[in-house]
């Protein structure tokens, strides 16, 4: 979808730095574990960003940095022109209205104590004025319709529903407020593929009815060419190539982005012709020690001099047309499986 008007997200040299502290009674800090550390990027009404990486990214603390459920170390995160990294108090509370979330695990994010219906109107209880008291089953009925459940089973647990079930009450608990930016940390990871499939074509259909916008987090990279306009490769905390889904997905510069999708399994045999597999060395470095310059540099097949001295800017590279982080980019057309 092309980007419409303003956008509703702007994040701007973001940074979260966890501090490593080293005694039990004066906690001297010897470190951080630089989880997230410079990332920038906007959102549109009615768009999907992909955010995809490896384990230890940091994807799932950008999530929280958006949802201000951490506090950044550096940086903005503007919802409609609101900073939410600094809002506090009432103010947080309205500009935290817009943005909603929903969980991986669909297993554990649910309380199993409370009934589908005071899981979905929870969110009433603290924004008193979306829904008055008289009218609250009601809207929460509706939400069970609108995400294809059954209205009559509002007094329901959440262990009597299956996994993608639970998903769907997820979703429907992170409509209830009407938000116009909804993040999606992994939602369907814990889920069989073709259920899998229905929760992607539910959140494609409430997407186009509800004018949404979606951050989509993933390491599945196949779910996220299949609802994604736009992607973000991370690795070890940064943005390292930002594009269209056909130019990351068919042409992608960065040799990370590159890694990634020739691991993307192929089920037709016929398929794997002609596909390079490439095959990184060793281990994603440790957060708390990046490596200097370009951090994907001690796993790189281009690396040189240059990769350790000075760290590559996000930046459009000769012959591309996205953006990408590294000295020697260039374009590599990727042979799809037919």
């Amino acid at each position: 979808m092309a980007p419409q008007g303003e956008p509703i997200l702007e994040v701007r040299d973001l940074v979260k730095h966890f501090p490593l502290t080293q005694g039990i009674v004066l906690k001297r800090q010897i470190g951080a574990i630089k989880a997230v550390d410079g990332v920038s990027f906007e959102l549109h009404r009615g768009e999907t960003l992909g955010v995809v990486g490896e384990s230890g990214c940091g994807k799932s603390t950008l999530a929280k940095l958006l949802m201000a459920l951490e506090r950044p170390t550096s940086g903005t995160v503007k919802i409609k022109g609101k900073d939410i990294a600094k809002a506090r108090g009432a103010e947080l509370k309205r500009v935290r209205r817009n943005i909603q979330m929903v969980m991986q695990d669909p297993y554990t994010s649910l309380n199993p104590r409370m009934t589908v219906g005071d899981i979905i109107g929870e969110p009433y209880e603290i924004h008193t004025e979306v829904a008055p008291k008289g009218d609250r089953r009601r809207k929460v009925q509706d939400l069970l319709e609108v995400v294809g459940l059954n209205p009559d089973h509002i007094n329901r647990y959440p262990h009597q529903f299956s996994g993608g079930q639970r998903q769907r009450i997820g979703i429907a608990r992170g409509l209830a407020l009407q938000p116009e930016i909804i993040v999606c940390d992994e939602p369907v990871s814990a889920l069989d593929v073709s259920i899998q499939a229905q929760v992607i074509n539910l959140l494609e259909r409430l997407q186009n009815e509800f004018n949404l916008a979606y951050i989509f987090i993933a390491h599945d990279l196949s779910v996220v060419r299949h609802i994604s306009d736009r992607v973000a490769v991370m690795y070890l905390g940064k943005v390292v190539e930002l594009g269209r889904d056909a130019e990351i997905y068919d042409r992608p510069t960065h040799p990370y982005t590159q890694a990634l999708l020739s691991a993307v399994p192929v089920p037709n045999p016929e398929g794997r012709e002609g596909r390079e597999r490439i095959i990184l060395q060793g281990d994603p470095p440790s957060p708390a020690n990046p490596p200097s310059g370009c951090r994907f540099r001690t796993r790189c097949w281009k690396a040189q001099d240059i990769c350790a001295q000075e760290e590559p800017l996000l930046q459009i590279r000769t012959g591309a047309a996205h953006p990408s982080a590294c000295h020697f980019a260039e374009v590599h057309d990727v042979v799809h499986a037919q």
